[in-house]
């Protein structure tokens, strides 16, 4: 399985759209809170705020969606969500071309492009699953975290130098350039995808919007999993807007520096995302997932230690470089292990639940984490989630999915 081709063509096409897709998001990393400080002058609550409120509007938007989504064919819902994403972040530059830009669009912009997000993730993880065999599907996901890195290496710099040149809006209108030529690539997949057959009735019911959170709370580890995740990605991404606010704000980074800081250590993402299947093969998919999920968490205690300068942008990139290797190795796994402990008729709605508590979560987080940054300063917010990150191995699974059979 080290060839590309040995997947298969349907797979081939699907990888390149999302690799399209992945690198449209990071040439346009950053750019929702650039435009909303430059173009809205917005300050560090409602930079936080545009994050927060996006992913508790998307989340909620998406609860419907799993259990729809899970008796339909999965292909034309990835086009359709590729499209909703491309119309959607088309609107911002035109409304900054017309000088009508106002921070409720950007609030309803990002909250339409979540929801989406949720919904093709959550169908995708369900369309690959039936595109593959399970032996497979470690290789799959490991080229998929792969592509995500090699993607974020290229893309932030050189969206941000697009942002220098042009301003935040090109940035947007090459990512939703990237949504259209995934959703054609996608389409491009060709083959029969049969229906699925639902079993009982075709009215949704109230039971089948809560069956995904039934499920992973049932699995004794999936539950642990999901915790782990849920938290530790929450506040990760909570301390993203103070992160920009503090280094394009308070420090003086310029955007391409902010860029580059994060676009150097993804090349440690890749490096995991390599070797993450030899480590499975050698030590176990438990012993990976413990190991790769402690050693992610001690890393980001060191951005409290931010300050100017050469000196500031080695130390991002130091701690963002073991980050990101770890994850590189941690995201590959555990995506793996979640779609095998999940039984094929229930994995849209079981990644749709868990992708709502994802984004509900780090809505929480994010805005809490807003009012912290702006009572203590970013750089103590920064050292707190720091330092709770460092419980959340705690969280991981403690017993291997082979004693679970």
């Amino acid at each position: 399985m080290r060839s590309g081709h040995r997947l298969g063509r349907q797979f081939g096409w699907l990888w390149g759209a999302y690799g399209t897709s992945a690198l449209g998001t990071w040439l346009a990393f950053g750019a929702f809170p650039l435009i909303a400080i430059q173009v809205l002058h917005a300050g560090p609550a409602e930079v936080a705020a545009l994050s927060s409120m996006a992913a508790v509007v998307g989340a909620a938007a998406a609860v419907p969606l799993g259990p729809w989504v899970e008796f339909r064919r999965k292909r034309p819902v990835l086009i359709a969500m590729d499209l909703v994403r491309f119309a959607a972040l088309l609107t911002v530059p035109v409304a900054v071309a017309l000088d009508a830009l106002t921070f409720l669009q950007l609030l309803l912009v990002s909250g339409v492009v979540a929801t989406a997000d949720i919904t093709f993730r959550a169908a995708s993880g369900a369309y690959l699953k039936t595109l593959l065999p399970a032996e497979h599907l470690l290789v799959a996901n490991a080229r998929f975290e792969s592509t995500a890195w090699a993607t974020t290496i290229i893309g932030p710099p050189l969206g941000g130098a697009a942002i220098g040149l042009l301003g935040p809006a090109a940035a947007v209108v090459a990512d939703a350039v990237s949504y259209l030529l995934s959703a054609l690539g996608i389409r491009a997949t060709g083959g029969h995808e049969p229906r699925p057959e639902r079993r009982e009735t075709t009215r949704m019911r109230a039971r089948d919007l809560l069956d995904g959170w039934r499920y992973v709370l049932g699995d004794p580890t999936l539950r642990p999993l999901f915790f782990n995740t849920v938290l530790f990605n929450g506040l990760v991404m909570a301390t993203q807007p103070l992160l920009a606010v503090l280094m394009l704000g308070r420090l003086g980074f310029p955007p391409w520096q902010y860029g580059l800081a994060f676009a150097l250590p993804s090349i440690g993402g890749l490096l995991g995302a390599r070797v993450a299947r030899p480590l499975v093969d050698r030590f176990g998919q438990r012993e990976v997932l413990a190991a790769s999920g402690a050693l992610r968490a001690i890393w980001p205690v060191g951005l409290a230690f931010l300050g100017p300068g050469t000196g500031g942008l080695l130390l991002v990139i130091g701690v963002e470089l073991g980050l990101i290797f770890c994850c590189g190795v941690f995201n590959p796994v555990s995506t793996t292990y979640r779609l095998e402990r999940t039984a094929t008729d229930r994995v849209t709605r079981t990644l749709t639940a868990w992708a709502v508590t994802a984004k509900a979560s780090t809505a929480l987080l994010t805005a809490v984490w807003g009012v912290l940054g702006a009572l203590l300063g970013p750089r103590t917010a920064l050292g707190l989630a720091g330092v709770l990150l460092l419980a959340t191995p705690l969280l991981l699974p403690r017993r291997s999915a082979d004693a679970e059979h």
